[in-house]
């Protein structure tokens, strides 16, 4: 079975939408639950304390051991300093969940280095100060469990939308992270691990318990990645409306990279474009 019992998890923005449903389902499998929220509005910008405040009371109220602790993750210190606020609570660390972050649209022309680093720092180099700042404490215990967030909007091309290429980039940066950490926790009992959510949210400008796409029901995956349970890294958990499916990029068989790719040779740009068709072959996972 799937518990928390006796062990300390960190989510970040968890005062709200994913993040709060993630704290409350990790909260009844057990485990002391740590929430990180600076209160930011749907822009990225802004504080309020008060939003993680109010989440951690709302999880107590319900019986959980949910706790608020302050820290801004926009920068290497502050990631820091929040990991080593949550090892002081219990002394431990077992699972790191970052989902903070937001949805920003700028298209191509108008996106600023201010906005485009503003993106970077929450949603791709938050993560790697996160867990860089946990690696001792999981590796003296032998043990820990590190989730990060990423997008289908990434991932797929059939699902970008125009407007997001700071966004993709951040989340495509996330699964090259997580693919490395994966590696080197291995040895250290360390699992990490992605997930690329889908939920109604204040994102989508959804107040209250939408009718799909429910946060509670991606939760249970995210419960399952931080757990014990969960043995295998490298993985991105695609999970929405209560159905989940991991997947990850595997090499073919006989690939002797990067001298024997077992594909396609051509030898000019005229060969690459007659053969195009061969080596450029677009195949569609089955899925029962």
């Amino acid at each position: 079975m799937v518990d928390f019992d006796d062990q300390v998890v960190l989510i970040t923005g968890a005062g709200r939408g994913l993040g709060f449903a993630y704290a409350r389902n990790i909260g009844q499998l057990g485990a002391t639950v740590l929430i990180q929220d600076i209160g930011a509005n749907t822009d990225g910008n802004g504080e309020a304390p008060q939003i993680a405040e109010r989440a951690a009371a709302r999880l107590r109220a319900q019986g959980l051991d949910v706790r608020a602790i302050p820290g801004n993750i926009g920068s290497r210190e502050g990631c820091h300093e929040l990991v080593g606020r949550a090892l002081g609570v219990g002394g431990r660390l077992d699972a790191v969940i970052h989902n903070a972050g937001w949805v920003g649209y700028e298209t191509i022309e108008a996106i600023t280095q201010t906005s485009f680093d503003h993106m970077m720092a929450v949603a791709a180099r938050a993560p790697l100060w996160l867990a860089q700042a946990a690696w001792p404490a999981m590796k003296a215990a032998g043990y820990g469990r590190i989730v990060l967030t990423t997008s289908c909007r990434a991932l797929y091309p059939q699902y970008v939308h125009r407007g997001l290429a700071a966004y993709a980039a951040a989340k495509m940066a996330a699964v090259g992270i997580a693919n490395v950490l994966a590696a080197e926790g291995e040895q250290h009992g360390i699992v990490v691990n992605a997930v690329s959510p889908v939920a109604k949210t204040r994102m989508w400008g959804i107040e209250g318990e939408p009718d799909e796409l429910r946060p509670g029901e991606v939760a249970p995956g995210v419960a399952y990645l931080a757990s014990r349970e969960c043995a295998d890294g490298g993985w991105i958990l695609r999970a929405a409306n209560g159905q989940f499916h991991a997947t990850r990029a595997v090499e073919a068989e006989g690939v002797d990279y990067p001298r024997d790719l077992r594909a396609v040779r051509a030898a000019t740009a005229d060969e690459v474009a007659a053969r195009w068709p061969r080596i450029a072959v677009a195949d569609v996972e089955p899925r029962s």
